[in-house]
């Protein structure tokens, strides 16, 4: 699974509203940092979580399933195993006609779901993290002394 730079980056770019499946409601869980960070980037996220549905997490209330959110996600986030991926991802497809991303949490990998999005147009990014890549590619790990290989004026 070889994504280019510019692709991802092409993604972060265009993407405006994030359903992230899977969130958790405990801060050190890494569904919920990641959801968190992307909240603060200024990305639109929709925490969707069966067993927190109704509460509220950064402003959004948690909803059940992906059929409860607003018709217009972009990309759909997914912090679950993989055998749990090919119904969330064909209820993607069902439920927003506008996707453009289903975007696998590092160690989720499905080729099953992956062959299903692409076959209806949708970029599938697997075994990554939008959170890690956000800030490898816009400069922001190297504020921690890591060396991304991205040439950036940004400290």
């Amino acid at each position: 699974m070889e994504y280019t730079d510019g692709h991802l980056k092409d993604i972060l770019t265009g993407t405006r509203k994030i359903a992230v499946v899977g969130v958790s409601m405990n801060p050190v869980r890494p569904s919920y940092y990641v959801a968190r960070y992307l909240k603060l980037k200024g990305f639109a996220v929709i925490p969707v979580n069966p067993g927190h549905a109704g509460q509220t997490l950064f402003g959004e209330t948690v909803r059940a399933g992906l059929a409860d959110c607003p018709g217009d996600v972009d990309m759909v986030d997914i912090f679950r195993r993989p055998e749990h991926v090919p119904p969330i991802v064909d209820e993607a497809l069902a439920c927003f006609p506008g996707l453009r991303t289903v975007w696998m949490q590092i160690g989720v990998v499905s080729e099953e779901a992956r062959a299903r999005a692409e076959a209806r147009g949708v970029d599938v990014v697997m075994n990554r993290c939008p959170k890690i890549e956000y800030q490898r590619l816009f400069g922001e790990l190297r504020m921690g002394g890591f060396n991304t290989g991205v040439i950036s004026s940004k400290l």
